[in-house]
């Protein structure tokens, strides 16, 4: 019994350490321009040597990449974790959740949706675009609409274009100040329940 918790512990260890490299990696791009942010920084801020980072993400633009890809991507157990209640429930959860975690992680994240000063590489915006894809689906299994196949590709590019809101709206707020957090729920929140109640019936309906 004590080898095997011994080989577990070893078979973890990879996960350990890839996880931190990529943790202080979302923090010092957050805090920094990406051009301002080396490998040696990163394995320095996490404790490892350089060559972990050429083991695990492969160049520093690898892991740029992937740090974008964390702080835009939902996970699957955010949704899982949803009160099982009545739409208005879940859409008030859900974006309770997204504030939460933008406000949470607010200099790594607005550096994320803004590719941290890279400009239109073609990268960034495949990542960003598969970012927002899963976005997407995310929203539609979350108020209940994972299993509609008819006119899919239309509910995802609703679902898009609100993501789009919400990433804007949530830039209105950590950035600019310029609405309060109770005002930005409202309006996605309301919004959301609009386009699954009022718009998003009129496409799937069956014809009469």
């Amino acid at each position: 019994m004590i080898v095997e918790a011994a080989q577990a512990r070893r078979r973890l260890e990879p996960d350990v350490r890839r996880g931190q490299i990529l943790t202080c990696a979302v923090r010092l791009f957050g805090e920094r321009p990406y051009a301002e942010v080396s490998t040696t920084d990163i394995a320095r801020a996490a404790g490892v040597a350089r060559g972990l980072i050429n083991h695990y993400f492969g160049t520093k633009k690898d892991l740029y990449l992937e740090v974008i890809r964390v702080m835009l991507t939902i996970p699957e157990v955010a949704v899982e974790r949803l009160p099982a209640g009545d739409l208005r429930t879940r859409v008030d959860a859900s974006v309770s959740w997204f504030l939460d975690v933008v406000s949470r992680h607010s200099t790594s994240w607005l550096a994320a949706v803004n590719a941290g000063g890279m400009g239109r590489d073609a990268d960034v915006e495949r990542v960003l675009a598969q970012a927002e894809d899963a976005a997407a689906d995310s929203v539609l299994v979350a108020v209940g609409l994972a299993e509609v196949a008819e006119h899919r590709e239309e509910l995802r590019g609703m679902i898009r274009a609100y993501v789009g809101l919400a990433t804007a709206t949530a830039k209105e707020w950590l950035n600019r100040a310029a609405l309060t957090r109770a005002q930005v729920h409202l309006l996605l929140a309301t919004t959301l329940l609009a386009i699954v109640e009022q718009v998003i019936p009129t496409i799937v309906a069956p014809a009469r």
